[in-house]
């Protein structure tokens, strides 16, 4: 089954297609999306620690996620931990409390895997989704797919963020990512819906080809 995209914006051309086409949602605090869940096939949240850094609020990330109604809460595919970009040390020490506090509140757990996690305790049994962020670099390299390779043995699922490319799509799909998230549809998103239709067109007629990471 070919990889589910995950927009991090939603307008009404898109939620008119989004089953169509099987693309989905990713809600953030800031974009007040919780109301659109249902025009999705599926969705995730995200803390949106790569935009916030020192500024994220664990309240107001919990407070968010309690405003989430309990139907759409069942259909969540998960809801990160707080991490630290480029820092796999800092955000296993960020992590670590919050995770069993996502799952109290009904939501599927996912650890953002960074920089340096080769050289740190993955806290395996503590989540359900592997988030793959981190640098660009990182995320295209050896380790990162090594640990997807990891969690997909280990039973399970995996997604990859900041994917705004064919290319970089296709690549999340090829090393076994079950989703991937990204802004694409932010920019110009009336010609870019059409384009993203088209990847995932080309995607479902030729799954599993690794790409050249961009």
């Amino acid at each position: 089954m070919a990889i589910t995209f995950l927009s991090g914006a939603s307008n009404k051309a898109l939620r008119a297609v989004a089953h169509e086409h099987g693309i989905g949602l990713l809600c953030t605090p800031d974009t007040g999306y919780i109301g659109h869940i249902e025009d999705y096939p599926a969705w995730a949240a995200d803390n949106a620690c790569f935009a916030k850094g020192e500024s994220f609020d664990l309240e107001a990330y919990f407070a968010w996620l309690a405003k989430v109604p309990a139907a759409a809460r069942a259909r969540c595919l998960f809801a990160p931990a707080p991490d630290v970009v480029g820092d796999a040390a800092a955000t296993l020490a960020r992590s670590l409390p919050v995770l069993p506090m996502i799952r109290a509140a009904g939501f599927p757990a996912a650890f953002v895997a960074q920089d340096g996690i080769e050289n740190t305790e993955v806290p395996w049994d503590e989540f359900d989704v592997l988030f793959i962020g981190g640098s660009t670099d990182w995320k295209l390299g050896p380790i990162a797919r090594a640990y997807v390779s990891e969690a997909k043995a280990r039973g399970k699922r995996v997604h990859m963020g900041r994917v705004n490319s064919e290319k970089r799509l296709r690549y999340a799909e090829a090393i076994g990512c079950d989703t991937a998230d990204g802004t694409f549809l932010a920019f110009g998103p009336t010609v870019n819906l059409a384009r993203l239709v088209g990847w995932l067109a080309r995607l479902q007629a030729q799954p599993k080809l690794m790409a050249a990471a961009i």
